[in-house]
């Protein structure tokens, strides 16, 4: 879950103002103006729910109350601010951005994608919403455990229908910001497929000139359980971005994950 929060919080400066450019490598990821958002909130919500065994929706309530000024989508900020237990029937990427705790906390492919489900589902019961968090849920679950990228790329091209044939190249051309789960998930895990490290994949995914930090956070969950490293002046820089509440969380999960030798 940590590569999925350093990639929001590195890409967060890019979400309104646009680095698009066919080089990502020219892309920088210690910009001052960098914060956590709403996909580093709700990232850790997952991973305490997981932890206590709350409910996700009220995992969510919990954490989106704490920080209501995140920056959530319009439709998840009223169901936050009226105390809602019913989904919105949403396809955005929200369900897919916060996925990554489940990836490392089950034994099995079936397990984790029964589990992405309902954590989309208490808002995002839409079958593009459920379909992109259990896409980036299966992707990291098989990175985790030891898949190739052509193995990662060919379950989830026959499971979910996503065309990941594209290159990165090609896609940045007629790109567009995105919020859709059918519009950003195939992207972001194209952007992992074409990296050759962890920094690379977020800045391949912010290039693109989209959702830039969920876009980020969904390529860096993936990178983070493929290349199983991530530069510490990374590390550093998303852990001076964030509270420490949140810090305990997600130190309490690497260390549940250790224990459990993930």
């Amino acid at each position: 879950m940590v590569g999925a929060i350093v990639g929001d919080i590195c890409g967060s400066p890019y979400e309104w103002h646009s680095f698009k450019t066919g080089v990502p490598e020219e892309v920088p990821l210690l910009n001052e103006n960098a914060t956590f958002t709403d996909d580093s909130v709700l990232t850790t919500a997952t991973a305490d729910a997981i932890l206590n065994q709350l409910d996700y929706a009220t995992a969510y309530h919990k954490w989106g109350n704490l920080y209501p000024n995140a920056g959530y989508g319009g439709s998840f900020l009223t169901w936050l601010l009226a105390g809602s237990r019913d989904p919105y029937n949403s396809w955005g990427n929200g369900s897919a951005m916060r996925i990554s705790p489940v990836a490392w906390a089950f034994d099995t492919l079936e397990e984790t994608l029964a589990e992405a489900k309902r954590s989309a589902e208490v808002t995002h019961n839409h079958p593009e919403g459920i379909k992109g968090a259990q896409a980036v849920a299966a992707s990291i679950f098989l990175a985790r455990n030891g898949s190739s990228k052509n193995d990662i790329k060919e379950y989830v091209e026959k499971t979910f229908d996503y065309d990941l044939n594209r290159s990165t190249q090609d896609i940045w051309h007629c790109y567009y910001f995105e919020v859709s789960c059918q519009g950003s998930v195939p992207e972001s895990i194209i952007s992992f497929l074409e990296s050759r490290d962890y920094a690379h994949a977020i800045q391949i995914a912010i290039s693109l000139g989209g959702d830039s930090d969920t876009m980020a956070c969904i390529a860096g969950g993936i990178a983070e359980a493929f290349y199983r490293k991530i530069p510490q002046k990374l590390l550093n820089f998303a852990e001076s971005k964030l509270k420490d509440d949140m810090l305990d969380v997600i130190h309490q999960f690497s260390y549940f994950m250790k224990k459990l030798n993930r």
